[in-house]
């Protein structure tokens, strides 16, 4: 599927809401209203330049995915790092080449940036996007834990 990969932009709310909301159920969770609008004026804002989204628009207003990363300081580095905190394509355009066009357009945003070490997180049961990951990227040993 061929789409343009762009920086979100503020008449994409609703859409980015729908797309996002999506991936949080995948996930099986979901945040308060308040937390939707907050992270969309976030990504929008320039005086939050650590929190960051791009969009898959495959054709003229029609949005079928959407990366969030967060750029932070790293102790084992001198440069920052940038954490991808969330992928999501739809499903009907899995499989066309759009979740690598994401990372892609990260890594190009990285190391724009100065900032070439990118990283995410996934579910072990994600075994589809596990695949694509195991493409582009390098699987690590490290273990989550959380409070």
């Amino acid at each position: 599927m061929a789409a343009t990969i762009r920086p979100l932009a503020a008449a994409d709310e609703a859409q980015w809401k729908t797309l996002w909301s999506a991936y949080l159920a995948f996930y099986e969770t979901s945040v308060p209203e308040e937390v939707y609008e907050t992270t969309f004026l976030r990504l929008l804002d320039p005086a939050c330049p650590a929190q960051n989204a791009l969009v898959a628009e495959a054709r003229a207003g029609h949005l079928v995915g959407l990366v969030h990363t967060i750029s932070h300081p790293h102790n084992w580095r001198i440069e920052d790092v940038v954490y991808l905190q969330d992928l999501f394509v739809v499903p009907e355009a899995r499989g066309t080449g759009l979740g690598r066009a994401l990372i892609e357009a990260v890594y190009a945003a990285a190391d724009a940036a100065g900032t070439p070490s990118v990283y995410w997180l996934t579910q072990d049961f994600n075994a589809e996007a596990r695949q694509l990951y195991d493409r582009i990227a390098t699987l690590t040993p490290f273990v989550k834990y959380q409070r």
